[in-house]
């Protein structure tokens, strides 16, 4: 995808040297980046509704990201980033159960950040032109609007993370069939599946509770041994 010069990103980190290098790195790549360096600031600004994202470092002061990001998903659904301290799995699962869309470990390079923030993106934003309206996917309770990016059960709105939008999308292409969890990661996330990486079962175990369960208990995504995640249609329940 090639971004926009229009595209703006927040990038919230307390470490000045690195926040001004991946600033004029992602400037250079074509982004408007603005840098705030504790967490506070970090929430406040966010919630201008300015960002297509928020990139925010774990460890600052005054609010660190955990709690920015816990701050801004009261209000907001807009993709957040997290950089968490490499092989920190705690931040990085604590994270994602707030709705964070995807973490990057640090210590990172920017051309790494800049991918993984553009493969977020692209999978938020209408960037490839296309005049054919995209039919609407029901699979029982769940209507999904990928033009839109919305999603309802039962014909009410789900609040979704946009990360979470993309990986309910795709199982319930795939309902009734399981989908392994290297195509969850490579299209839901945009990034090949890490080994010990444990995004997309947080991300699910969150749908899975906003979705409920089946009049008999059990999930409407059901893990399937060695083969993946399977959306359930309504005959299989």
């Amino acid at each position: 995808m090639e971004c926009s010069e229009m595209t703006h990103v927040l990038l919230a980190d307390d470490d000045v040297e690195l926040a001004g290098m991946l600033k004029d790195y992602l400037e250079q790549e074509g982004f408007s980046v603005t840098v705030m360096h504790d967490g506070e600031s970090g929430a406040q600004e966010a919630l201008s509704g300015q960002y297509a994202i928020a990139v925010l470092d774990v460890m600052m002061p005054n609010m660190n990201g955990i709690e920015a990001l816990r701050r801004i998903r009261t209000k907001s659904t807009m993709p957040v980033l997290m950089l968490t301290a490499r092989g920190d799995d705690t931040d990085r699962i604590v994270g994602l159960e707030l709705g964070a869309d995807d973490y990057v470990p640090k210590p990172c390079t920017p051309r790494e950040l800049t991918a993984r923030i553009r493969a977020i993106l692209r999978r938020t934003q209408n960037t490839e032109p296309d005049n054919a309206p995209t039919a609407p996917i029901i699979v029982g309770a769940l209507t999904i609007r990928p033009e839109q990016r919305r999603a309802e059960w039962d014909g009410k709105p789900l609040d979704l993370t946009s990360t979470e939008f993309n990986l309910l999308e795709i199982l319930a292409r795939n309902a009734g069939r399981p989908v392994n969890k290297a195509v969850l990661s490579e299209q839901g996330l945009g990034r090949p599946l890490a080994r010990f990486d444990r995004s997309i079962d947080v991300h699910l175990s969150s749908i899975r509770h906003k979705l409920g369960t089946l009049p008999d208990g059990r999930s409407y995504i059901q893990t399937v041994y060695r083969q993946g995640y399977q959306f359930i249609r309504d005959e299989q329940a």
